[in-house]
């Protein structure tokens, strides 16, 4: 790859016509052990290796390695399924396969908890579904053995306060979607970075950190605000005049980079420039020039509130058990793949300022539904919002065996946002109430 040309045309081949559209959902939870309630190291009987080769023995996985570590586990080739990786602190996360329906979504999830549930009962490992650890402490939480985690470790202080966190001890639900034309994405970009505080409100559920209450709904999004400003936050040039992939490509090149791999290894060339790198000025790599690899791996490493690759990242929920998996897909395909709702959702957010929506974003972490915004509160937003969003889901049709569509997974949402309760307002109740301040009961009552 020597220019610019290349890095849009390989964003653009993304473009897929609405009959191809697909859902791919991600979600990570918190792996501990049952019986002491300390997190899973790696190595060990009772390790995330053992998880990991269990799940291989019993359920058809193969296993992705990096040196003699197994990092990742795959489904053979052809067999139809997603990946399952880990994320820093041994996070377990399914990065689910792209599906038509909402019902496949839930239903490979549903698969998986299975799996993984069968699997920990076995060696004592349970699965917490929340947004960030309740309990342990940055030293308490192990490292899992892949390479580029130990070239971000190293980087993220240098780069924010809070980076170190954001990796070990936060967990999240992310839905994946497809757009058609340039157009389509920049609109579905600008609507989706708009709303994105209303997802994380809907969906806060960090408000512990080492036991006791931290004074956030959703700790896991204010860490993101002070994890590495140049490659996070609601991306203000994206409601700008001229938007699109070649903006889009211009903002990542100035994006510092992390690594390079080659030949099995990852190169440490964080805080270098991938425009330096496209000229064949990379410091670490004279001479070298960019794969379609790297530029792939490049948009990895870039954390907005919505990250685009060949398709669209919704990035701004919290972690949460099996309903609210399912939820975080329903509320984004309501909204985004049906043009009436889309238009509708536009309607809403375009006159919102970048000022607007940066004081929304910002304060939402700490006040979730109960947020201030212009004259009214976010609770009466996410309500038009799933108004909207369900509207979207009706016209989809899509049906399962009982002939329901698939509003069904709208369900908790609506509960919460009709009572002004979020999860994260559960815990706290019940952290002040029957628990008596003691937070081990989290592990019982959210786990998997």
């Amino acid at each position: 790859m020597r220019s610019e040309t290349d890095l849009v045309a390989w964003i653009a081949a993304g473009e897929k016509p609405k009959a191809d559209w697909r859902i791919g959902t991600e979600h990570e939870k918190f792996v501990f052990h049952t019986d002491t309630l300390t997190p899973v190291p790696y190595e060990g009987e009772r390790g995330i290796r053992a998880l990991m080769e269990q799940l291989m023995a019993r359920y058809d996985w193969e296993p992705i390695k990096e040196g003699e570590n197994i990092i990742a586990l795959k489904r053979p080739d052809a067999a139809p399924g997603g990946t399952i990786s880990l994320e820093p602190g041994g996070q377990f996360e399914l990065s689910g396969a792209p599906l038509r329906s909402l019902h496949e979504t839930c239903a490979e999830t549903q698969e998986h908890l299975f799996e993984v549930l069968s699997v920990g009962e076995d060696l004592g490992i349970g699965f917490l579904g929340v947004g960030f650890s309740p309990k342990w402490t940055l030293d308490e939480t192990p490292r899992m053995p892949k390479a580029r985690y130990q070239v971000m470790t190293r980087y993220m202080p240098e780069v924010g306060r809070r980076g170190l966190d954001m990796m070990y001890r936060t967990t999240t639900i992310q839905v994946n979607l497809d757009f058609a034309t340039e157009a389509d994405m920049v609109k579905k970009l600008r609507v989706s970075l708009a709303l994105q505080p209303i997802a994380t409100a809907i969906f806060a559920s960090s408000p512990f950190t080492e036991g006791r209450p931290n004074g956030f709904k959703s700790l896991r999004s204010e860490v993101w605000r002070e994890t590495d400003k140049r490659r996070t936050g609601m991306l203000p040039f994206v409601f700008e005049d001229g938007m699109g992939y070649a903006r889009y490509v211009d903002y990542a090149l100035d994006v510092p980079m992390y690594f390079v791999y080659r030949d099995g290894r990852y190169i440490d060339v964080a805080g270098a420039s991938f425009r330096d790198f496209l000229a064949g000025k990379l410091a670490a790599m004279p001479g070298e020039y960019p794969t379609l690899d790297d530029w792939s791996d490049h948009l990895t490493t870039l954390f907005p509130e919505v990250r685009l690759k060949r398709f669209l990242e919704m990035r701004g929920a919290d972690g949460g058990r099996w309903r609210r998996i399912c939820a975080l897909p329903a509320f984004w395909v309501g909204l985004l793949y049906d043009e009436t709702s889309l238009d509708a959702a536009w309607d809403l957010v375009k006159s919102w300022t970048e000022e607007e929506r940066e004081a929304l974003r910002n304060a939402v972490p700490r006040e979730a539904l109960a947020t201030r915004f212009r004259e009214t509160t976010v609770q009466e937003l996410a309500r038009e919002v799933l108004r909207i969003s369900h509207a979207g889901l009706r016209r989809r049709q899509q049906l399962n065996r009982k002939s329901q569509d698939e509003t069904i997974f709208l369900s908790p949402l609506e509960a919460a946002v009709a009572s002004g309760r979020t999860v994260a307002d559960e815990l706290l109740e019940r952290f002040h109430g029957p628990w008596n301040g003691r937070i081990d009961h989290v592990f019982a009552e959210f786990a998997f």
